[in-house]
């Protein structure tokens, strides 16, 4: 990838134009991170660009970006500029193309307003930058409140950053997120979930939920969250304290988990708060039904996929299946291993696991289970189909899924083996004249 952003600021500089790798893939090569992306700045104009790259596209010429395609992979190419006010809370209502130095200050935090020369091997920095990277700082470039009041998404950003790079908020940036925390209402939910997947799948999330809470933006984006905060449960099963400790600590116990297991582990006890009571003991009755519809609700809020929905809610309905997992039936355990997506079901019950009593009997049990599961054949065609029932005599109709499930239970549990084996048991067990 460094290569090739290089290429491509030899052939501006070959044609007389200005050109460095900007922004956060700077940071990211000072900090010998590998970066994801490599954003080129340069004095030439989108028109000029466009002439001297042949695979380029005007993605946001009003805002002096050309994307680039140079081996498979695409670069940002944008004209160094200035910005005028920011009327909607996210775009300029002007852009004038202007000198390095006014570029790097129209950026969001000092870790990222720096430029590197791949040719000079040097990096410029206007903005104390290298200072702030070797101190491990998050500040905003000018006043917070100016940087915040342009796009109010950066308070989110500033949060992330301190986590994914294990960073400190400076003070005055600091209080101006707590003061501005309610704004991020502004921000579209697109714009804030795709922020907070990046917080909830990246390291140190715990630490990330503990500043979107003190900061005041937990209550804005994520109530359901934070009404977690002072839910005690039984102590018993719970040492490590309230739902919110709870779900923190589980959180910190993801292993490179999908943006839909973090949301779930997120929400998997959401439906405690509503649900608690108090009688011999504490109570919860039914939070995984009531957490599954909340979670659904939350998921909607963000804008999720529905297909994204429908893997989260299930993981929130499912999670508490393990603690009945040895009294089974082996069909019903079968079934359950072969849920799509089942390897995130098993992170989402150890780490709940991990995260409170610690008990990994039911884990343990299913990993066994699941590696005899898979030493099984592959899954074959049903054994019978409805055109078999008809051929029995059978009315189409609710009894034909019943049977079905019936004689797939029983194959299951090796009960059948064959069609013949399975068509007997059905006479057996729904003799036509009953059904009919």
């Amino acid at each position: 990838m460094e290569r090739a952003a290089r290429r491509i600021v030899d052939k501006l500089r070959h044609h007389g134009h200005e050109a460095f790798f900007a922004g956060g893939s700077v940071r990211d090569l000072l900090l010998r991170r590998k970066p994801q992306d490599i954003d080129i700045a340069t004095s030439a104009v989108p028109e000029q660009v466009k002439r001297l790259f042949s695979r380029s596209s005007m993605i946001g010429a009003r805002y002096g970006v050309v994307q680039v395609r140079l081996y498979s992979h695409a670069y940002d190419v944008t004209t160094f500029r200035a910005e005028g006010p920011y009327l909607d809370g996210r775009h300029p209502s002007n852009v004038v193309f202007s000198s390095p130095e006014q570029d790097a200050r129209r950026r969001d935090f000092t870790i990222n307003g720096l430029f590197y020369d791949p040719v000079a091997e040097r990096v410029i920095d206007y903005v104390r930058g290298k200072a702030d990277i070797r101190s491990k700082i998050v500040r905003t470039i000018g006043r917070a409140e100016e940087r915040f009041a342009e796009d109010k998404l950066r308070m989110l950003r500033a949060v992330r950053f301190a986590c994914s790079l294990n960073f400190t908020i400076e003070p005055a940036t600091w209080e101006a997120i707590r003061e501005h925390a309610g704004e991020i209402s502004l921000v579209s939910w697109e714009r804030v979930r795709d922020e907070l997947l990046k917080l909830l799948t990246g390291p140190d999330s715990p630490r990330g939920l503990d500043l979107l809470h003190d900061s005041g933006l937990l209550k804005q984006i994520l109530p359901e969250v934070e009404a977690m905060r002072g839910v005690a449960q039984p102590p018993d099963y719970h040492p490590e304290g309230d739902v919110y400790a709870h779900t923190r600590l589980a959180l910190g116990l993801l292993r490179r988990p999908s943006a839909e297991l973090a949301v779930a582990t997120l929400l998997h006890d959401v439906g405690k708060p509503p649900t608690y009571s108090l009688e011999e003991r504490i109570r919860f009755d039914g939070h995984v039904e009531v957490g599954a519809r909340m979670a659904a609700e939350v998921c909607r809020r963000l804008r999720l996929s529905n297909d994204q929905t429908e893997h989260v809610v299930d993981l929130v309905l499912h999670h508490l299946r393990f603690m009945h997992v040895k009294e089974m039936r082996e069909s019903t355990l079968k079934r359950f291993l072969s849920k799509p997506n089942f390897r995130d079901h098993l992170e989402l019950h150890r780490v709940d696991c991990l995260s409170s009593h610690c008990d990994l009997d039911g884990y343990r049990y299913c990993l066994e289970k699941l590696r005899e599961l898979e030493r099984e054949p592959a899954p074959r065609e049903p054994l019978i189909s409805g055109d078999d029932l008809i051929g029995l005599g059978y009315e189409p109709g609710p009894i034909f899924k019943q049977i079905l499930t019936a004689v797939e239970d029983m194959r299951l549990e090796g009960a059948v083996r064959t069609r013949e084996e399975a068509l007997e048991q059905v006479r057996k067990l729904f003799p036509p004249s009953k059904v009919s």
